[in-house]
């Protein structure tokens, strides 16, 4: 497998991850339309992801 079949995943908590492309994200991972090699994904998550709180913590700062 080759790194440009990679795509963003993300949880109910917001937390984002790399995924197979050809493969299902596992049960409670979305994909977030963004695909492209490994390192692609990973500057992707790094531009996105700017609070690495889990929402749920995040929403008790309310």
């Amino acid at each position: 497998m080759t790194d440009s079949q990679m795509r963003v995943v993300v949880n109910d908590e917001e937390q984002y991850s790399v995924w197979w492309s050809d493969r299902e994200p596992p049960a409670g991972w979305t994909a977030t339309g963004f695909e492209g090699t490994r390192e692609e994904c990973l500057d992707h998550i790094d531009t996105v992801w700017t609070d690495m709180r889990p929402l749920s913590v995040r929403g008790r700062d309310r």
